[in-house]
């Protein structure tokens, strides 16, 4: 139900300022704007393993917990007083872990490094049955990138074991500082096994089953990218482009298009209410527009690594090169031809942001900023990064990360919208950084695929969508909020699908597939999603001041 809802064109007929138009949707908590900071490829223990002690070595960003910190489930055992370089060298810490190589520090001067390997099928290979023990056997996976430790060595080679490696306080300083002054999960999955466009799909929706091969499509995509279902259809198991997006791929695509699915998305959720929403992707405007007979060009770039030192043996040209601001695989809505933006059309007005026009609801991220300073924060936001700042190892690394979340967190904490805003940061997928909690397989899939136990991956129920097996990785998850608790802890299992579960119950929206529940194995994940909402303290407002930090120290500004 809708209190006093003004329609889009009668808002901007009158010329109404956006503050009250997500205001006047009633909401279940006190939380009438949620912004989604959707980052890339980090594990839980890569950023939180020995949460909330750090070593604090000179030269990098001290952190001292508050009195009482609740501990994470993190790592055991005795940490390095100084940074490990070299993956062998780490004596005998977390001696009882079951990989070849025991997890090691990353120093802060060493925060640029290279992507590991991450498919459905690889990450399924490392987690080896929920032994949790063969992460040690990828190899650093840079691709051409010849920068940061574990890249590659001298000969180009892949390091391997370098999955093991985790960053703490002194380098994710941001991430602990945001932790003991509002609320953490140590409990929280990637929905499927696999890499960043099947986790941006789960976070709009849950379902990865229901994709196609575009029709200009000339690769075999599976099992690659698609896995058949033996009916016809197929689920989406790794990255490719959307079909529905001029900045793709024209070749190599896929969208969720087939006929015999229902294909829903929180976005359509939100549309059917009348509820403001949008997202906002780095680099999403086109640095050549689409004309009658040319598809729009997504070219602008930014070079790399700009917060992070220069890693040694390598220089800041190779560092600092081009980074494309935007990854059409990181693009949820554009796969659903309800909420794409093919051409990347900018909005009529900035006072029509989060309505439906020309640009239904796909922005660049700069358009967030300008509507959020105009006073039009629409009720869900979704935030992508450009690809320097997004987290993701190679493009990107956790201080450009960090500079980006803080610069945006300590914008809306300025903002008139802040005392009813929840803002969730969140990431797409583990990358294969080790982590040592097995979730539970809630989601079985027996494929060509699969390799968790043999050739399979839990058992699955009869006619199971094929390749959802999950749940995947666990992931960090943090909830900043006025009404966030403080300096605490979640342990509440969840995953990336609860996130869209609670924008579903606040608004009312109902599920993905509807009031009725598919058979078994077919549904959207949001149905047995557990709640965020234990990050919240709807009674007392923890926060009635903001906590601003510095982005490049991630230390609490005074």
């Amino acid at each position: 139900m809708l209190l006093g809802m003004v329609t889009a064109g009668a808002a901007l007929q009158a010329g109404l300022a956006a503050p009250s138009f997500a205001q006047e949707f009633e909401t279940t908590t006190p939380i009438r704007h949620v912004v989604v900071i959707f980052q890339e490829n980090a594990s839980f223990d890569h950023y939180f393993a020995t949460y909330p002690s750090a070593p604090n070595p000179p030269g990098e960003s001290p952190f001292t917990p508050f009195a009482a910190t609740p501990t994470v489930n993190g790592l055991s055992g005795n940490q390095p007083t100084s940074s490990v370089l070299n993956p062998g060298d780490v004596g005998a810490l977390f001696a009882n872990n079951g990989n070849a190589i025991a997890p090691f520090r990353i120093d802060r001067s060493n925060a640029v490094t290279c992507s590991q390997s991450h498919n459905y099928t690889n990450e399924q290979l490392a987690a080896d049955a929920g032994l949790l023990d063969h992460f040690s056997l990828a190899a650093g996976a840079g691709g051409t990138s010849q920068i940061g430790v574990g890249c590659h060595t001298a000969s180009g080679a892949g390091v391997p074991g370098f999955a093991m490696g985790y960053f703490d306080g002194n380098t994710v300083t941001a991430m602990w500082t945001y932790a003991q002054n509002f609320a953490i999960s140590d409990n929280h999955f990637d929905s499927n096994f696999g890499p960043s466009t099947p986790g941006a799909i789960n976070l709009i929706s849950g379902q990865t089953h229901g994709a196609q091969p575009g029709p200009a499509n000339t690769a075999t995509l599976s099992p690659g990218s698609l896995l058949p279902d033996g009916a016809g259809g197929f689920t989406l198991i790794n990255d490719v482009d959307s079909a529905l997006d001029d900045c793709g791929s024209a070749t190599t695509n896929v969208a969720f298009t087939d006929p015999n699915f229902k294909h829903t998305n929180v976005g359509d959720l939100l549309n059917a209410q009348g509820i403001t929403w949008g997202w906002f992707g780095g680099g999403f405007t086109p640095t050549v527009p689409a004309t009658a007979t040319a598809r729009a060009v997504c070219g602008a770039s930014t070079p790399g690594h700009l917060a992070a030192p220069v890693p040694p043996g390598t220089t800041a040209a190779i560092v600092n090169a081009p980074v494309p601001d935007y990854v059409a695989h990181h693009t949820p809505f554009q796969y659903y031809a309800s909420t794409s933006n093919p051409h990347h059309l900018p909005p009529s007005s900035i006072a029509a942001v989060g309505f439906s026009d020309q640009a239904n609801h796909q922005y660049d991220l700069s358009v967030f900023f300008t509507a959020l300073a105009a006073g039009n924060l629409p009720a869900v936001s979704y935030l992508k990064a450009q690809a320097f700042q997004d987290g993701h190892p190679g493009n990107s690394d956790p201080l450009s990360e960090q500079n980006f979340i803080v610069d945006t967190i300590n914008t809306l904490e300025a903002s008139p919208f802040w005392q009813d805003t929840a803002v969730i940061i969140a990431w797409d997928d583990s990358d294969g950084w080790y982590d040592h909690v097995n979730g539970p397989i809630v989601s079985a899939s027996a494929s060509s695929a699969d390799a968790f136990t043999g050739s399979t991956c839990g058992t699955p129920a009869a006619n199971a969508f094929p390749g959802r097996c999950g749940y995947g990785p666990r992931l960090p998850l943090l909830v900043i909020s006025p009404w966030a608790r403080q300096n605490y802890v979640d342990h509440n299992m969840t995953d990336q699908s609860s996130i869209l579960l609670f924008i579903e119950q606040n608004w009312n929206l109902g599920f993905i597939d509807g009031p009725t529940a598919p058979p078994k194995g077919q549904a959207s994940f949001d149905r047995i999603a557990g709640q965020i909402n234990g990050m919240f303290d709807f009674d007392t407002r923890p926060h009635p001041e903001p906590v601003i930090l510095n982005p490049t120290t991630g230390l609490l500004v005074p």
